[in-house]
């Protein structure tokens, strides 16, 4: 299946302004073209519209947002601009915003927040109004978007799929239509995965480029937060306000002008195609449409005059490192819930295993990252860029992955997704861009994946595929909330989706 056979046949109007991106709506703004009372309004009145169907939302601050609206519309017309004054966007709930619980998909009672996290002040200095925090897994551990605490959280393409996790609520904010961009977090594809799923462009940058504070790192350094958009431009531009260092981080990488590579050439590429993921001791079946989607835009990639082979990264026993770091930082999170006998029965398994193999197992997943780097680098001397898919399957069904147990999850989110995670522990970017529809026209994805601080290469790259493939112009068709099906309704035979 080609990336043209692909295309969404269906795709819904733009007169509304439902469609319009970031910087379109930014630029709006500028020009006296449209209020943020209005783009404010218009979103959250998506938020509630969509609240049974697509499900994004946590917590919405719906009067403060419609206040920060109102002040944002006088200090435009007083002149002022900024790069994001007055335009609505969302963030995750394991992201600290003043006045608001941060959850990360728990169950229970949690306290306000006293302060926003660095990066949400960063947003708010851009002029930003964060609308409402959006939905994950509980502490981010999986692929899906469910859980007792909210409940489900479905793909716009399709009612009955996940929109994927664990930055499932911040990508179907965007798939939906309801804000033009939102912040997510990436331990282990958090951001890729559900862009791949939810047709989006998902930016996973360097380690440190967003930064996490108040924690000094995030989960032992290989969660980073990253943006969530339609086209690059949008994904770069909420990077470059999201960007920039707190004193007390650990990792202060040098800064990139993100929205300015997303309008640069990126020159001829050397690009390496890869099939194999790491080792992980199970199965990790490619599903073939997501092989023909990734194989279509390889050829896409070549057509644009870059040098396109088959080559695979030396990626070692890199999941032994993996494991110690992730599941310490679920124990760490988990020690801040206000009450764990609330906390899925996985989650505190995860925790357990954090502690078993904390201390000296965990300084030597950290100690060895170097040689990781140094072993998986080495691709990167004869090539600029690694393509590889974002998944191996397309989105499960709604229900698939969250009822089962321990071990059944963990098989079924690495055979689902084996290509993500190694990037987390090398701290390096990557960037996920929709390849395709399935036969069953559900969203693919393939990612970019480049060394240490390699964001411009990558996000000019994939500027150069959207303008080739025209993704962008491609959106659910329909509103959930007035499409006539509840959650888990199916579209009609050749329809892409009961969508936003």
């Amino acid at each position: 299946m080609s990336i043209d056979e692909s295309r969404d046949r269906r795709t819904a109007p733009a007169a509304d302004g439902q469609w319009e991106g970031l910087a379109a709506q930014a630029a709006a703004l500028a020009a006296g073209e449209v209020s943020s009372a209005a783009l404010v309004r218009r979103s959250l009145e998506r938020i509630e519209a969509t609240g049974h169907t697509v499900n994004a939302f946590r917590r919405v601050r719906a009067e403060a947002a419609a206040d920060e609206a109102e002040d944002a519309d006088r200090r435009l017309a007083a002149g002022e601009r900024l790069p994001l004054l007055g335009v609505p966007v969302a963030v995750k709930d394991d992201t600290d915003v003043a006045g608001e619980p941060t959850a990360f998909g728990c169950a229970g009672d949690f306290p306000p927040k006293t302060r926003d996290a660095e990066a949400v002040r960063r947003l708010r200095a851009a002029g930003a109004i964060v609308v409402g925090k959006t939905n994950a897994c509980e502490l981010g551990q999986w692929p899906f978007t469910e859980g007792p605490a909210f409940g489900d959280t479905r793909n716009p393409w399709h009612l009955g799929h996940t929109p994927g996790g664990s930055s499932g609520g911040s990508a179907a904010a965007v798939a939906a239509g309801l804000v033009p961009a939102a912040l997510g977090t990436d331990g282990a594809g958090s951001v890729r995965i559900p862009a791949a799923w939810s047709h989006l462009v998902g930016i996973k940058p360097q380690r440190g480029r967003i930064s996490t504070w108040p924690d000094a790192e995030s989960f032992e350094g290989i969660t980073a937060i990253g943006p969530l958009a339609r086209t690059v431009e949008d994904a770069a531009l909420l990077l470059d306000a999201a960007s920039g260092s707190h004193p007390g981080d650990l990792h202060r990488p040098p800064p990139v002008a993100a929205r300015e590579a997303a309008g640069r050439d990126p020159g001829r590429l050397r690009i390496a195609l890869s099939w194999k993921p790491p080792f992980t001791a199970l199965p990790t079946p490619l599903h073939p449409d997501v092989r023909a989607a990734v194989t279509a835009l390889a050829r896409t990639l070549a057509g644009l005059g870059h040098f396109v082979e088959e080559a695979e990264p030396d990626y070692g026993l890199i999941g032994l490192a993996f494991v110690p770091r992730a599941t310490a930082g679920v124990g760490a999170w988990a020690a801040r819930v206000p009450d764990r006998r609330l906390l899925d029965r996985r989650t505190r398994g995860s925790a357990r295993l954090g502690r078993l193999l904390g201390g000296s197992v965990l300084r030597r997943a950290r100690a060895v990252e170097g040689r990781q780097q140094r072993r998986i680098g080495a691709l990167f001397g004869r090539y600029d860029v690694l393509l590889t898919p974002t998944t191996a399957t397309p989105p499960p069904r709604i229900g698939t992955l969250a009822r089962l147990s321990g071990p059944r999850t963990d098989q079924a989110m690495i055979a689902a997704c084996p290509y993500a995670w190694p990037w987390n522990v090398l701290g390096w970017p990557g960037v996920s861009v929709p390849a395709g529809f399935s036969a069953d026209r559900l969203p693919l994805g393939a990612q970019l994946l480049g060394p240490g601080h390699s964001e411009p290469r990558l996000i000019s790259l994939a500027a150069q595929l959207q303008d080739a493939v025209r993704w962008h112009e491609r959106h659910p068709a329909g509103h959930p909330a007035h499409a006539g099906g509840g959650p888990g309704a199916e579209p009609p035979p050749g329809d892409v989706s009961r969508g936003a």
